[in-house]
């Protein structure tokens, strides 16, 4: 007797602050990875499926991002410029002051 099946592995990569394409309202998204193993005598032994995924903590509403994607928003988090080109770190203290958090010195 062999007994095989999956198993479900949810990873929280970051918290970033982006605008919601479902409810429109500038909130926390969690970007996640979902990670599928085969296992063998309930064991896990080799990932078969990876997905990337934001969710809006304001309205729940979940979005795939692609594996490139998700990656220049984990730079985003990290303050490091995304991409060969460089890029816009978006969040607190980022941007002009002005636009800063009133209550961040």
């Amino acid at each position: 007797m062999i007994i095989f099946g999956t198993k479900g592995y949810l990873y929280q990569l970051a918290i970033l602050t982006l605008v919601c394409g479902q409810c429109g309202n500038p909130s926390a998204h969690t970007l996640k990875k979902r990670v599928t193993k085969f296992t063998l005598f309930f064991v896990p032994l080799f990932p078969f499926s990876t997905k990337y995924l934001t969710q809006c903590t304001f309205c729940g509403a979940e979005q795939r991002v692609s594996k490139e994607q998700a990656d220049q928003l984990l730079a985003q988090a990290a303050g490091q410029p995304a991409g060969p080109g460089g890029g816009q770190a978006y969040g607190p203290g980022h941007g002009r002051p002005e636009q800063r958090n009133p209550y961040q010195r």
